[in-house]
């Protein structure tokens, strides 16, 4: 399975977690799992996400999250499982 981590964050806005999802979707990428909260009206999500049915390359995906998080006001990364998890052991 390709996992990846995908973080959001931003001034809470009407629509991010659907403009998120909904090219997740439409670039077959299925989510294991999900977690949002926001604080202060800033907006937090994580996501895992497996890219198996994707025609896309990880990259590519990168970027163009990248660039949604721009046109919506808010910063989204993504990672590979693996690196995510290097960066996070103690």
């Amino acid at each position: 399975m390709k996992k990846i981590i995908i973080t959001v964050v931003g001034k809470d806005t009407v629509g991010i977690i659907a403009k998120v999802c909904t090219y997740l979707a439409e670039n077959s990428i299925n989510i294991l799992d999900i977690s949002q909260t926001i604080v202060s009206g800033y907006f937090n999500m994580m996501m895992i996400a497996d890219m198996n049915g994707s025609g896309k390359e990880y990259s590519v995906v990168c970027d163009d999250l990248d660039k949604l998080g721009q046109e919506i006001g808010v910063s989204i990364k993504c990672q590979k499982e693996e690196i995510f998890e290097a960066m996070h052991r103690i």
